[in-house]
């Protein structure tokens, strides 16, 4: 159903295979807009008062490569502009450990390597607190990552895996950080196993492509959730309007 105000939501994509999925079928669905920095393509970005929502995607870099991608620095400028203007900002794996770095905290590579499908655990008093009382204490959720940030000052902890402690945050109650993917689709995930085939080694919270796809069907769930979060955001957003 189409919501009566329309939102202007900018997703900052890094690379093809990584899109907002989900997200994107959510936003056509209320009748939001949807516009994009392709960064394998340009970096060019919007002024503040062309969007509403910040929806930063993943990708194999890292946040601290600025010497190799020249325009990350600018990307973390932008991120950080967008955050002091109270914008909603939300960020998916690398988009999370970029909003932990501006906000000062520390991104460094985790003790294991998580790619594939497993447990998440939400600190269901802090989610609480924030207003987001419809995560449930534990859920199966997909992941693709390496590395692992610090929790900023000022942030709540949200979740944590038996393979990585820091999962997610809020901070100020509109900007989200998700180390894990709520947004995937099926085929999201044939895209990024495609592209990422390299990274699925032996380990212990790897997962094989076969496993990965037969698991498929937990994209369900996982975007159940991301609803819930995305519906909540919206709410909080015309309130303030």
């Amino acid at each position: 159903m189409a919501s009566e105000r329309q939102l202007k939501i900018h997703c900052i994509q890094h690379v093809p295979f990584e899109g907002p999925a989900f997200i994107k079928q959510w936003a056509d669905q209320k009748g939001h807009q949807v516009s994009y920095t392709l960064l394998y393509e340009t970096d060019k970005f919007p002024e503040p008062g062309e969007f509403d929502w910040l929806v930063i995607m993943g990708g194999p870099m890292g946040v601290n490569d600025d010497g190799i991608y020249s325009w990350l620095a600018a990307e973390k400028a932008f991120i950080k502009q967008a955050i002091e203007q109270s914008k909603i900002v939300i960020g998916i794996c690398l988009g999370a450990q970029i909003i932990a770095s501006v906000l000062g905290a520390g991104v460094k590579p985790g003790k294991h390597k998580e790619i594939g499908w497993f447990p998440v655990k939400f600190d269901i008093s802090a989610a609480k607190k924030a207003g987001l009382d419809f995560l449930p204490r534990e859920l199966t959720v997909f992941h693709w990552h390496g590395d692992t940030f610090d929790i900023p000052q000022g942030a709540v902890h949200l979740a944590s895996s038996d393979g990585c402690n820091n999962q997610a945050f809020i901070y100020r109650d509109r900007v989200l950080a998700l180390q894990f993917h709520f947004e995937m689709d099926r085929q999201a995930l044939e895209q990024i196993i495609h592209h990422g085939k390299d990274e699925l080694i032996t380990d212990i919270y790897v997962h094989c492509a076969d496993e990965i796809i037969h698991k498929s069907k937990l994209t369900l769930e996982t975007n159940k959730v991301m609803q819930r979060i995305l519906d909540f955001f919206e709410s909080q957003c015309f309130l303030i309007r």
